[in-house]
């Protein structure tokens, strides 16, 4: 798969992560801990070391096997944050799940919105890939507004579902197919046909969250 073009609506653009924004993303990683660590993947085996570089070289290598796509999203030309399409699954199951972190300057623009809609349309149109998964936390409101504002579908609450800031929390799972979103999921959101009940979470499973 060849993504190397960036993808753009207005302002927003994602593009593939390149070995020379380690020292730009790393930066904005640490002036933004306190926004980012709430929701910050951790490790149950207990602190790994941060090597933005290595990190990168990684995440190119998954996509050069087709794991996964790693995207910077950016604002005006300036990086903004990152979004990876993971776990990349072909064959009868062709899936992928969507993590993202925006920079705390950032915040309020639409720009995670915007781009995870152009990231599910390049998984459905380009990749042929037939669903996506939003995984949040409960608490993470901001993220929960994105899959709400977009329609994504709820499916389910999983119980310390992901390592998340030093144990293991439960998330809420949000899904699209791809026959749900003919249009492409950026052309349903930006004309105002979104479904604004989709990701609607029922009592039972926020009671139990």
């Amino acid at each position: 798969m060849d993504l190397t073009a960036p993808r753009e609506h207005g302002p927003v653009s994602i593009r593939l992560v390149k070995q020379r924004d380690a020292r730009v993303l790393q930066q904005e990683l640490l002036s933004n801990r306190a926004w980012l660590r709430p929701w910050e993947a951790t490790s149950p085996d207990g602190p790994v070391s941060f090597d933005m570089r290595l990190g990168i070289r990684r995440l190119l290598q998954q996509y050069r096997d087709g794991l996964g796509v790693p995207f910077v999203m950016e604002y005006d030309g300036e990086i903004a944050g990152q979004l990876n399409v993971w776990g990349i699954a072909r064959g009868s199951l062709a899936s992928a799940t969507i993590g993202y972190w925006v920079s705390e300057r950032f915040a309020g623009r639409n720009i995670t919105p915007t781009a995870v809609a152009m990231a599910t349309d390049v998984c459905f149109r380009e990749l042929n890939l037939h669903r996506m998964e939003i995984c949040i936390r409960p608490e993470n409101r901001a993220s929960l507004r994105v899959v709400e504002k977009l329609g994504f579908r709820y499916e389910g609450l999983r119980r310390r579902y992901i390592h998340i800031d030093g144990d293991w929390r439960d998330h809420y799972c949000f899904a699209l197919v791809r026959e749900e979103v003919p249009e492409g999921v950026l052309e349903r959101w930006v004309t105002g046909r979104a479904p604004q009940d989709a990701a609607s979470v029922p009592p039972s499973d926020r009671l139990h969250a």
